[in-house]
């Protein structure tokens, strides 16, 4: 994606939503919302398009990244909380867009990390999954740095994000 097209996505994203609290066809002013961000892992070179990031609160590590994520909160179609060994997991199921991109990116950077970070009560990185095999079926899985409340407040506010852009694109 390059950065005109993540602007334009961020700036949809924005007005969608924004616009949504505005309305009174009996959608809620109350309605969270969450944005989520992709990231692939990169070494920062110094051009202003990668950095170093935070992630993982109790031990923070600097993950450096590209600063335009490659997916985000438009190419989700679903998102919840899965359980898992030993706790829970979020699960994130992309649109058809989004898994091509998906599969592109677990092809070509295998063992890089995918930095994921989200806007919801509060603004953090939530994790930092290796990249270990292709994914093809749009489905990502990984465990947040969260509580059981924190991932379901995250999860709420994706899929009430994804329904309204999804709104969006129906003519």
């Amino acid at each position: 994606m390059n950065r005109l097209q993540a602007s334009i996505n961020i700036i949809f994203a924005t007005v969608v939503l924004l616009s949504t609290g505005c309305q009174t066809n009996g959608i809620s002013k109350d309605k969270k919302y969450s944005l989520i961000n992709f990231h692939l892992e990169s070494t920062p070179d110094g051009s202003g398009r990668t950095g170093y990031v935070p992630v993982y609160r109790a031990n923070p590590q600097q993950i450096g990244i590209r600063n335009e994520a490659f997916l985000d909160v438009v190419y989700i179609t679903q998102a919840r909380v899965v359980e898992a060994i030993g706790g829970f997991s979020i699960r994130i199921q992309f649109d058809e867009i989004g898994t091509k991109r998906l599969q592109t990116i677990t092809t070509y950077n295998r063992g890089k990390r995918i930095a994921i970070h989200s806007n919801f009560d509060d603004s953090r990185w939530l994790a930092a999954p290796q990249i270990i095999r292709t994914i093809t079926n749009g489905v990502l899985i990984f465990t947040p740095d969260a509580t059981r409340e924190e991932a379901e407040r995250i999860v709420l506010g994706i899929n009430n994000a994804a329904e309204e852009l999804g709104k969006a694109y129906v003519f």
